[in-house]
Order: C-alpha cells, then sequence, then structure tokens
C-alpha cells in the first residue's frame, strides 16, 4: 500500500502576497518528498515483546529508495565490515525507534524484498548453478511471485514467551526454540568469518541449531546445549531443522528455475547476490 497523499509537486504556499515569483516557481517544482510503502511482516509483529516498536504491528512503513540510499551500496567501508545492507534498511525504516538489528530475520527479508522491488522493479537477472550438471546460467527471478509466509500459517502454538517446543523423534527430548533477528544473522556470518579467518571447520548446520535453540529439557546452558546438538542424532537434527524452517515466518523465495544446458527444472531460492541491488539493466 502506497502512503503518497500530497508527498510530491509543488510545494503549498499559505497566504500568499502576491504572484508566485518564476524564482519560487522552480523551488516548489523541485520540492520532492520520497514515496513510502507498507510492508506487510510475516511475523504479524507477534513475536516481538511489548516494549518493541513492531510488537502487534502487521505492517512497517519503509521509505522508498533514493540516489543517496545508492551511495551506501557503494561505501566500500560499509562493503568491508558486511554492514551495507542492514544501514540501508535503517535509513528506509520509517520508525527511527525500529533497530534494524532486532527485526526478526524473516520480516527484514520482507522489507528488503520491497525496497529492491520499488526501486528497480520485480525482475532480478543474475547466475544460478545447475544442481545437476552444474553448469551456470543467467535466469531471471520474479520478485512479484515473492509471497509471504505468515505467522497465521502456524500449525504449532507458540509459547507465552514466543518460542515453540519441538519434540525430537529420537531422543524424545523436548527442544525449545526462538526466531532469530538481524543480530542474530550478522553474530553468525562473523563467527563464520572468524573460522574462516583461522582455518577451522565450517559448521553452518551446528552452529545455527546452537543459536535458535533456547533450551533442551528445559536446560538453559549453552554449554550443555552445544554439546547436546553436536553429539544428537541426524534424524533429530533433521526434524529440528525442517520443522524449524515450517515455523518461522518468512517470505516465500523459492522459484522454478530450468538450466540451458541440461534442461532439468528443479526449484531454487531467489540468492541475495551482490546483483539484487544493482541489477544489470
Amino acid at each position: 500500500m502506497r502512503n503518497n497523499e500530497d508527498r510530491f509537486g509543488a510545494a503549498k504556499v499559505a497566504d500568499s502576497p502576491g504572484p508566485l515569483t518564476e524564482a519560487t516557481n522552480k523551488t516548489s517544482t523541485l520540492n520532492f518528498v520520497v514515496p513510502t510503502d507498507f510492508v506487510e511482516l510475516p511475523s504479524g509483529g507477534r513475536f516481538y515483546p511489548e516494549e518493541h516498536s513492531l510488537h502487534n504491528q502487521e505492517h512497517v512503513e519503509v521509505r522508498q529508495m533514493t540516489a543517496k540510499d545508492e551511495d551506501i551500496l557503494t561505501s566500500r567501508a560499509l562493503l568491508q565490515k558486511g554492514i551495507a545492507i542492514e544501514r540501508l534498511l535503517q535509513n528506509l525504516i520509517v520508525d527511527k525507534n525500529i533497530d534494524v538489528n532486532e527485526i526478526l530475520v524473516g520480516d527484514k527479508n520482507a522489507i528488503m524484498m520491497a525496497a529492491r522491488v520499488s526501486a528497480y522493479g520485480n525482475e532480478y537477472e543474475t547466475k544460478v548453478q545447475c544442481f545437476y550438471c552444474n553448469s551456470i546460467n543467467d535466469h531471471v527471478f520474479d520478485l512479484n511471485e515473492v509471497k509471504p509466509k505468515t505467522a497465521d500459517d502456524l500449525k504449532t502454538a507458540a509459547t507465552k514467551n514466543g518460542t515453540f517446543i519441538i519434540e525430537l523423534p529420537a531422543s524424545k527430548v523436548k527442544a525449545e526454540v526462538r526466531f532469530l533477528n538481524g543480530k542474530d544473522e550478522a553474530d553468525l556470518l562473523a563467527y563464520t568469518e572468524k573460522k574462516k579467518k583461522y582455518n577451522l571447520s565450517d559448521n553452518p548446520v551446528t552452529d545455527q541449531m546452537k543459536a535458535f535453540i533456547v533450551s533442551i529439557n528445559d536446560v538453559v546452558d549453552p554449554t550443555e546445549i552445544a554439546s547436546f546438538v553436536d553429539n544428537m542424532p541426524a534424524k533429530d537434527s533433521h526434524h529440528l531443522r525442517t520443522t524449524y524452517l515450517d515455523l518461522v515466518p518468512n517470505v516465500d523465495l523459492a522459484q522454478k528455475v530450468r538450466c540451458q544446458s541440461c534442461f532439468t527444472e528443479t526449484e531454487m531460492e531467489v540468492p541475495f547476490t551482490t546483483d539484487f541491488f544493482w541489477p544489470k539493466r
């Protein structure tokens, strides 16, 4: 939904003593107020604490991108720190009481998708690799096909703390999980980069589970949780990860992609590559 009333065009002049001068006309025609959009939050605001600005909010108002915002995406300092996208989204969110790092990942993805579509349109051309023949193909994703998977789709009830209990099939333990936010996502990325720096093994599956697990059979000690995750049966690991993904309110990024080499059609998620905010055409 657009919030564009009285947002651009000539400025209103009250009680003008006479005709507008040529200089005044030139100034008023450049008095452009950037339009805003209301972005639907997949979470519906249901999993934020009461003191959070997004608590029970179904939408968030987001300003459309400007040329100055594009400067953020080319800032070498921000790119090197890996915070260019976060800084961009923080600038675009109208309510400055909202910290982008405290927004749930699914809601953040919805905001990022809306910002990209309003700035550059729904066609997103990028390169993708075929799962079957490994060839690299050019593919155009239609971002208008990306739809929110909202909290209303949840089949499991949340606890009073906004967490979820998942019983694991092999060990029969109960894992309490929470939804990750922007800070959690950034911390996981930083941890992965740190491992690379010191040539340590990368463990994205277990690292993510350790991040979203709150307790195991009411045990909240991080060391004990980490030990359980490292040694949990593969059946439990698969069940926990797939159930968690089903629970998380997010945007459905899956689209069908046809390989231009082997002609195999497969389902692939829209990738957030460097092309995402820099369209080729």
